[in-house]
C-alpha cells in the first residue's frame, strides 16, 4: 500500500491514546512517516521499543488512563498539542450475568471517559490557536450487535454521541472533531478469538474482500487529522471493507 503523504503534518505534535500495539501502533507508526512530533500513552512499558525503533521525534509515556489524574499530568508535561487521537480501550469479552458496578464503572473508564478527559485537557491550547483536530476511535460492534461485549459496545456507541457533542462546541473554535469506525482489523490480540475460518467468513461478508490491517485504519486518521480534511467534522468515518 503507498502511504499518503500530508506536508502540514510534519512537525505538528500528535498525542496518541493506546499506541503500543494492534491499530493504535499503525496509527503511530503512520504519524512518524509524516515527520509529525508523536507523543503516544500506553500501560505496557515493551512500547518504549517502538518509541526507540522510531526516532527521537517519537516518545512513549507510560499511563493508566483511568487514573484521572494521571492523564491530566501526562498530557500537561506533553503540553499544546495539534492532533489528539483518543484510540485506547479494551474488548475483553463478557456476559450480562457478570457485570457489576464496578466493572461498569471500570470498563467505562477504560473505553470511553478518558476521550472525553483527553479531549479536555487539549482543548484549551487548540482554543488559543484557533485550530486542532481530534479523532476518536469507534467501533463496528454494536453497529452489528456482537455478542459477549455489552458493556464495550455500549461505551463505543456512546463515542459516536461525544463526537458530535464535541464537534458542536468546539467548531467555532476552528478544532474539528472525527470518529474512525473500523471493521474487523487484523492484530495479534484479534487473532486469539479469530482463526482462520472466522477471518475468512468475514471477509466473504464484506463488499471488499481484502483483509483489514492497522495501516488502512491509520491511512483514514491522518486524513482527518490533517488540512486536507479541513471541512470535515461532526462524522463518522468507517474503514471496515463495506462489511456493515
Amino acid at each position: 500500500m503507498t502511504a499518503p503523504v500530508y506536508p502540514d503534518l510534519a512537525g505538528r505534535r500528535v498525542v496518541i491514546t493506546g499506541g503500543g500495539s494492534g491499530i493504535g501502533e499503525g496509527i503511530v507508526r503512520a504519524f512518524a512517516a509524516q515527520g509529525a512530533r508523536v507523543h503516544f500513552l500506553d500501560i505496557i512499558d515493551e512500547a518504549q521499543t517502538l518509541a526507540d525503533e522510531l526516532g527521537e521525534e517519537v516518545h512513549f509515556h507510560h499511563c493508566d488512563l483511568t487514573d484521572a489524574e494521571a492523564l491530566e499530568a501526562t498530557l500537561a508535561d506533553i503540553g499544546a498539542v495539534d492532533v489528539l487521537v483518543n484510540n485506547a480501550a479494551n474488548d475483553d469479552r463478557h456476559r450480562l450475568e457478570e457485570v457489576t458496578p464496578e466493572y461498569w464503572d471500570d470498563r467505562m473508564a477504560v473505553n470511553l471517559r478518558h476521550q472525553a478527559l483527553a479531549a479536555r485537557a487539549v482543548a484549551p491550547a487548540m482554543r488559543q490557536r484557533g485550530s486542532g483536530a481530534i479523532v476518536n476511535m469507534g467501533s463496528i460492534s454494536w453497529h452489528l450487535g456482537q455478542p459477549g461485549m455489552v458493556l464495550y459496545e455500549t461505551a463505543k456507541a456512546a463515542i459516536e454521541g461525544l463526537t458530535r457533542a464535541l464537534a458542536s462546541e468546539l467548531g467555532e473554535d476552528g478544532i474539528r472533531v472525527n470518529c474512525v469506525i473500523p471493521g474487523n482489523v487484523k492484530t495479534p490480540r484479534q487473532s486469539r478469538w479469530y482463526g482462520p475460518e472466522d477471518e475468512a467468513q468475514i471477509v466473504a461478508e464484506q463488499k471488499l474482500k481484502v483483509r483489514i490491517h492497522p495501516h488502512h485504519v491509520a491511512a483514514m486518521v491522518l486524513f482527518l487529522a490533517s488540512d486536507a480534511a479541513g471541512a470535515c467534522t461532526a462524522h463518522n468515518y468507517w474503514v471496515d471493507a463495506g462489511w456493515l
